[in-house]
């Protein structure tokens, strides 16, 4: 029997990722838990999986990875039902995922930190400033593209949205206002609230 997919994180990780698209892809799965607080990225083991020393990483057999979005891509490659179906779809999944990455990632993290939930103390209203000015141009690209539709891809949820969803997760969970972007906020709405997700929130947020 071949051994088991297996996902190595936590759920207030990056990890919380790939549960959900592992979920939602209908991939079983196996939560091994390794905490960089504890050493654990930091174990011979994990550095066989992962040189980086980073979570999340995966293995499926002899196969292993890392990286949290490209983990979702394997995920729903593997499974059903989220991955795009013709050419033209898998582009523009691969173009959303980049944009997220390139264009939000970072961005929201600096914001939400200094902004929303970091230390009263230790926040920076001009960081947070500026970290919200570079959001606007990809969350307005985003908003025009979901004028219209309930999802990035069309009509059905896919792990295009999925990834872009999760990198604006803290914010979205945080409270950001997305009100200028009102097809934007909507879909953010549709997609963390899925039972899929929902799942895996109730592990990250308890």
């Amino acid at each position: 029997m071949a051994d088991k997919l297996k996902i190595y994180g936590i759920a207030r990780s990056r990890a919380w990722r790939n549960y959900w698209a592992a979920e939602e892809a209908g991939v079983a799965y196996e939560m091994v838990e390794t905490n960089w607080s504890d050493g654990g990225t930091k174990k011979a083991e994990f550095l066989a999986i992962n040189p980086s020393g980073a979570v999340p990483a995966l293995t499926d057999g002899p196969f292993a990875m890392s990286e949290s979005l490209a983990i979702n891509l394997y995920l729903a490659r593997k499974g059903k039902g989220i991955y795009p179906a013709n050419p033209q779809d898998e582009a523009k999944t691969w173009q959303w995922t980049l944009l997220a990455a390139i264009d939000l990632e970072k961005q929201l993290a600096t914001y939400v930190t200094n902004a929303l939930a970091g230390p009263a103390d230790k926040r920076d209203a001009a960081k947070a400033a500026e970290a919200w000015k570079q959001v606007e141009k990809p969350l307005s690209v985003l908003d025009g593209a979901l004028k219209g539709r309930d999802y990035l891809l069309g009509s059905a949820f896919s792990v295009a949205d999925l990834n872009v969803a999760c990198i604006c997760y803290n914010a979205w969970f945080n409270k950001a206002d997305f009100g200028r972007w009102p097809a934007l906020k909507a879909w953010l709405d549709r997609c963390l609230t899925r039972p899929a997700c929902a799942k895996i929130r109730k592990l990250r947020e308890g």
